[in-house]
């Protein structure tokens, strides 16, 4: 990072004037922090691979996809509330960083990574309105309810549409096999089987192309 744009990300805050409602502060810090999504980089590339996606841009695709696909799944889901988990659930990458999906090192210690991110993430807001957006982001991530069985669908669903437009690209550099990629897709065939089918096709061909090991 270049010795100007440090300064600058370090100047932001101290920038920042005060409103006199200390409530109405604290949301437009937490405001100006998400910020740094936009700086938090992910192995999928764009589909024309001009450079590697970044957690706000993964972040709004999904929850346009949230109004899309709901036909799609086994039980309708609620929408609204899977929109609100897609724009929150990689929140806490702004401090935890992005863990690539076929890291098994990476993902060991992701849980704690990610529960001290959102410790922190969240206290930066009022109260009641970081509890919210952390137990948005917790189910999401137990995939219990079906609102977030749709929105992990779709989380899951996203950069596999990108790696079949890219020849395979995080599955190359990932070196990962079939078995692999269905695991990963595996809530995708229990709550959109229709959807599936799709992927089972994309798979057979991407084995034979080589972007996948059998």
């Amino acid at each position: 990072m270049s010795p100007a744009r440090k300064e600058s990300r370090q100047m932001g805050l101290e920038s920042f004037i005060p409103s006199g409602n200390k409530r109405l502060d604290k949301q437009l810090i937490f405001t100006a922090e998400i910020d740094k999504m936009t700086q938090v980089l992910r192995r999928t590339v764009l589909i024309d691979k001009s450079r590697r996606e970044n957690d706000a841009e993964h972040s709004w695709h999904i929850a346009v996809m949230a109004l899309l696909f709901s036909e799609y799944a086994l039980r309708p889901p609620d929408i609204g509330r899977a929109v609100q988990m897609c724009v929150v659930h990689d929140l806490i990458e702004i401090y935890a960083g992005d863990t690539f999906a076929y890291d098994a090192a990476g993902n060991r210690d992701k849980a704690a990574r990610e529960a001290a991110a959102a410790d922190k993430l969240y206290a930066l807001l009022p109260e009641e309105q970081g509890a919210l957006l952390r137990s948005l982001w917790e189910e999401f991530d137990a995939m219990e309810t079906d609102d977030a069985k749709y929105a992990a669908c779709l989380d899951r669903l996203q950069p596999f549409l990108h790696n079949s437009l890219t020849d395979g690209h995080t599955w190359v550099a990932g070196n990962v096999d079939r078995a692999d990629v269905e695991k990963r897709m595996a809530p995708i065939q229990e709550f959109m089987p229709q959807v599936y089918e799709w992927i089972r096709t994309v798979l057979d061909g991407a084995v034979e192309r080589g972007w996948v090991r059998p």
